[in-house]
């Protein structure tokens, strides 16, 4: 039985498959991809912050009150909760270390803000990066001693010192190793030993409510403030600009709870 020979198209007649069709999927398929890698990065920097909280880790952070470079009482129930924290233990008479990583910390602390200012999802006051020093040498880390050290480094950086049994505790809770020589007198100079390690504290992305799909930008308020918990340690062997980006995406990973605008009556 002889076959029927193809029918050419003519212009008048429909295509199966068009150039804008074509398109559309090209762009479908390019937003799929860049919504899957974020959301592969995001997991990653979920699993990062479960980690940090898992079942048999010791709990990195926790209540602590201390006084600041102006000699003002510095409470972490109060001061730190409804805001992301770097927190960096150090001394002001180490002679590179501290100082290094104080540079470091300046410059991740305004690139993060700058990342933060370009980004309309983290213009909300409760996204700002609270800075703070601790001492591990309050013998000779007095207010008045922290305030003109820090000056030097960034204006924002919060210094706070106490007894030596306050610092103590709460290098404990922080999982901070430090050591002072022994027999050390009054006026005598020496070194501290120390972790060195920035520590982010805020909300953890894991513990967070998404909101449903179809929920307009205009609805989404924030109804949960960051909590204080520990998110991720940041070492040395993080680059100031990688530091930020770390810092930035766990910022932009916390959101607050879906209020749906109330209806007029």
């Amino acid at each position: 039985m002889p076959t029927k020979p193809f029918k050419k198209l003519g212009h008048g007649t429909a295509q199966p498959f068009s150039t804008i069709a074509g398109l559309i999927f090209l762009v479908a398929g390019g937003g799929m991809i860049v919504y899957f890698r974020y959301e592969k990065e995001r997991m990653e920097r979920k699993r990062v912050a479960e980690a940090a909280k898992g079942v048999g880790r010791p709990k990195v952070g926790g209540k602590f009150e201390l006084l600041d470079q102006n000699g003002k009482p510095f409470s972490s129930e109060e001061d730190m909760k409804g805001r992301f924290c770097l927190v960096y233990f150090g001394f002001t008479h180490c002679p590179d270390i501290c100082p290094e990583e104080l540079d470091k910390m300046a410059t991740m602390i305004d690139l993060t803000r700058s990342k933060l200012s370009s980004s309309s999802s983290s213009s909300s006051s409760s996204a700002s990066l609270l800075p703070i020093f601790i001492t591990c040498d309050p013998a000779r880390d007095t207010p008045a001693v922290l305030k003109a050290y820090l000056r030097e480094f960034h204006p924002d950086l919060i210094g706070l010192t106490g007894t030596w049994e306050q610092i103590k505790a709460v290098c404990k809770l922080y999982r901070v190793y430090f050591s002072t020589p022994e027999g050390v007198k009054p006026g005598m100079d020496y070194l501290v030993d120390h972790s060195i390690y920035f520590y982010l504290m805020g909300e953890q992305a894991s513990s967070l409510t998404l909101p449903p799909y179809g929920t307009f930008a205009n609805e989404l308020i924030s109804t949960t403030d960051p909590e204080g918990d520990f998110v991720e340690a940041i070492g040395r062997q993080h680059s100031a600009e990688r530091a930020a980006t770390i810092i930035t995406e766990h910022m932009g990973d916390w959101r607050g709870a879906v209020k749906k605008k109330k209806k007029k009556t």
